[in-house]
């Protein structure tokens, strides 16, 4: 399995639709894959908290339309990343978008942690409230952005619904790259499982962009790497793999769940 992830960088002086016109692009060129996935609100941003109002658009809004249509044009499934989306009730949300290679949207996802603790996206968003899963022909998707990273309990969640592969789209700060390394390695090795996961280059609202998407195998081992700019992290991958590494070392059996607290 081909899978094709655009580091896309957020530069404050392009306007939203350029930006979202040369994303298509991209996608585009990325015919002959089976995967191409995009980061976190990449259309304006992850830390431009600022505009999230102006910039949030309904769930079919413009971003939909033309990565369905990038979708379609390369044949692809492709995880479209996450953009502010507007629902009926008005309520802001952190949604992700995946489309089939007809260009049909197969699945939304509304990121459930939000990041901020007091301020941003924390208080201005909604938290999504539903785990999401997608079958592809050759795997299973468990859907994650950034900050859910740092909540195992979440992906432990997406390997019970059936996911083998783990994709991650996140906005992450240069300042906690090392985190971002970390935390990808040990969700694919403590749910034997492949982790995809894919940020932005750039700055964004003057927090500097980690860059580094990063592919891991479900024994931990980084497939590909990313450097800081904008680039496009292309990886060959055996999603059967995951199947073979559950059977061999079947840890997953042995969890132990529903224990009573320390008294």
């Amino acid at each position: 399995m081909l899978a094709s992830l655009i580091q896309i960088a957020v530069n404050p002086d392009e306007t939203t639709n350029s930006r979202r016109e040369r994303a298509a692009s991209l996608v585009v060129a990325q015919c002959g894959a089976d995967l191409v996935v995009l980061p976190e609100l990449w259309p304006v941003g992850a830390f431009a908290y600022t505009v999230f109002d102006e910039e949030a658009e309904p769930l079919q809004g413009p971003t939909h339309e033309v990565m369905a249509e990038a979708a379609a044009e390369a044949g692809v499934w492709l995880h479209a990343g996450s953009f502010v989306e507007r629902a009926e009730d008005g309520t802001l949300y952190n949604t992700s978008l995946v489309f089939t290679p007809e260009g049909e949207r197969a699945a939304a996802y509304r990121k459930i942690h939000r990041f901020g603790f007091d301020k941003g996206e924390a208080v201005m968003m909604g938290a999504g409230a539903e785990l999401v899963t997608v079958a592809l022909p050759q795997t299973t998707l468990g859907l994650a952005t950034c900050y859910d990273l740092r909540f195992p309990e979440m992906f432990r969640g997406l390997v019970d619904a059936g996911a083998e592969t783990l994709v991650v789209a996140a906005g992450w700060p240069e300042r906690r790259r090392a985190h971002w390394t970390l935390l990808a390695q040990a969700r694919a090795v403590e749910n034997q499982a492949y982790v995809l996961a894919v940020g932005t280059a750039g700055t964004h609202a003057g927090v500097d962009q980690a860059g580094h998407s990063i592919v891991v195998d479900p024994w931990g081992e980084v497939l590909a790497e990313a450097g800081a700019g904008e680039e496009v992290l292309s990886v060959e991958f055996d999603p059967a793999r995951t199947v073979t590494t559950r059977e061999q070392f079947p840890a997953l059996k042995d969890r132990r769940l529903g224990l009573a607290p320390p008294r």
